[in-house]
């Protein structure tokens, strides 16, 4: 299984084997665009793996700090009491890339930039860019790849 996030569209596209769509996903990446730099809280290109699974058997709308359920359910109260914070939600998929110099090692490496496939609020918007580098995706939709993708799934990001 092989997922395709297309930064141009706002999409992700689960693949079988034999390169047929399974299913599309709505996403936002990156409010800044796309690149690779630490720091840069822009969505990196190329080709990734799911490095590790978290999540499993959370409630939908689970709270998650540095990839730890916080025992929070995310709610519309909670969120205008947190207006700043960045809501990591539901499950995460943590990202690792597999290309040397482009998104693996020293300052452009996905998996030390903490970027993942992760649930959000059911106000924030789809199909435009809006994250900190993350992908988002509504929650029932985070748990519905969760449950479908195992770890180390090829992931491209390509800008289009």
């Amino acid at each position: 299984m092989k997922l395709h996030i297309s930064v141009a569209n706002q999409r992700l596209s689960v693949f079988d084997d034999d390169g047929k769509v399974l299913r599309e996903y709505p996403v936002s990446t990156a409010k800044a665009g796309v690149g690779e730099i630490s720091g840069s809280y822009q969505t990196p290109r190329g080709r990734h793996i799911i490095r590790a699974k978290i999540g499993a058997g959370q409630p939908e709308n689970t709270v998650f700090v540095r990839r730890r359920p916080t025992g929070e359910i995310w709610t519309p109260t909670l969120y205008e009491a947190f207006p700043g914070r960045d809501w990591i939600l539901t499950r995460i998929l943590w990202l690792s890339g597999t290309e040397p110099g482009c998104n693996r090692l020293g300052c452009v490496d996905t998996m030390r930039r903490y970027v993942y496939i992760h649930g959000s609020p059911d106000s924030a918007e789809m199909g435009v860019p809006g994250s900190h580098g993350c992908i988002r995706m509504r929650n029932a939709d985070i748990v519905e790849l969760f449950d479908r993708v195992p770890c180390y799934s090829e992931v491209l990001i390509i800008e289009d």
